[in-house]
């Protein structure tokens, strides 16, 4: 079996179990959550014999592991139950039709700040390292910092005032729907995309500054130095092929945060992605909506991160064999 498709399976069985872990503490944790849905439809005047009835209309009344076994075998296929607040006598709101069009947005709106990240991010770096101790190397670390240092909210509200109250360039609220035209999605994105933006260039840039100058001191970038070679060409063709490997994990690391970290952002924005829809359905006690996002969250994460892993072994084949 090839080295690289054996970690590959290595890292996939692990990042299962991992998810399985995740899965059991997830399903626990909102088990223990005070309160319930039932107390929270009927209200704190229903009497103990209707919320019994209630929760006996909805399964809530079997043991847990019955139902954790029952839900992960239907996650599994696919299929994570129904919603609670879509339950109304023989109609059912299925958790998959609620989620499909939120986690949609959720997507769009991270690839639209991946777009322009990723490419900025590396940009910066690049030019950070190569123009070291420079001007343009101390403003593009204060800049970084200083989104660094600023909580996500802050900067929504800031764009929110100055591009959106002031300038009316934007609308300070980002509310689609499933027949909003593609333009206008985007348009409506923008504010949220560059809030994420400005948050993830910051780490990826000075990741990839911090590597390539790592580099820089190798023997052979000494050598092809001394060879004549530009400090452009020593970092395009010689630091920047073998900076790969953390790069791809920090980058990876960003992206996960651009589909899991998006809670605030689209809360700010009142968009409606998964992590409003989180928010939502924790309010009103919807677990099996909640379990299902979470459940999400966890898989993205894993599987970006089992990239990660990937890129970075594929770049530099020396991981394969540690120390």
């Amino acid at each position: 079996m090839h080295p690289v498709l054996k970690v590959v399976l290595q890292r996939l069985a692990l990042g299962f179990l991992t998810l399985f872990a995740v899965s059991i503490i997830i399903f626990s944790t909102l088990s223990f959550l005070p309160g319930g849905y039932a107390q929270n439809i009927l209200g704190q005047g229903a009497t103990p014999e209707t919320v019994a009835a209630f929760n006996h209309e909805l399964g809530l009344d079997r043991p847990a592991p019955v139902r954790y076994i029952e839900w992960i075998t239907n996650a599994v296929q696919g299929d994570f139950g129904n919603s609670y607040s879509g339950t109304t006598g023989n109609i059912k709101r299925s958790v998959s039709s609620v989620i499909g069009p939120r986690l949609y947005n959720t997507f769009f709106l991270a690839a639209m700040a991946a777009i322009i990240a990723v490419p900025v991010a590396l940009l910066l770096g690049v030019l950070a390292a190569l123009y070291r101790n420079s001007w343009f190397d101390r403003a593009v670390n204060s800049l970084t910092l200083t989104t660094i240092a600023t909580p996500d909210f802050l900067i929504a509200y800031l764009l929110v005032f100055f591009l959106a109250v002031k300038l009316r360039w934007f609308s300070p609220l980002s509310t689609v729907s499933e027949t909003t035209p593609f333009f206008e999605h985007i348009y409506k994105a923008i504010l949220p995309a560059a809030t994420m933006t400005l948050v993830i260039v910051a780490h990826m840039m000075r990741m990839t500054r911090a590597s390539i100058i790592n580099l820089l001191a190798s023997p052979y970038i000494e050598m092809a130095q001394l060879k004549g070679m530009s400090k452009a060409q020593v970092i395009l063709k010689h630091a920047l092929p073998n900076a790969w490997a953390p790069i791809a994990t920090v980058i990876a690391f960003n992206m996960a945060y651009l589909v899991v970290g998006v809670v605030i952002t689209e809360v700010v924005f009142v968009y409606p992605g998964i992590g409003q829809l989180m928010v939502d359905s924790v309010s009103s006690r919807d677990m099996p909506i909640v379990q299902a996002c979470a459940l999400i969250f966890a898989a993205t994460y894993i599987l970006l991160n089992l990239l990660a892993d990937v890129v970075a072994i594929a770049t530099n084949p020396r991981l394969l064999h540690p120390k």
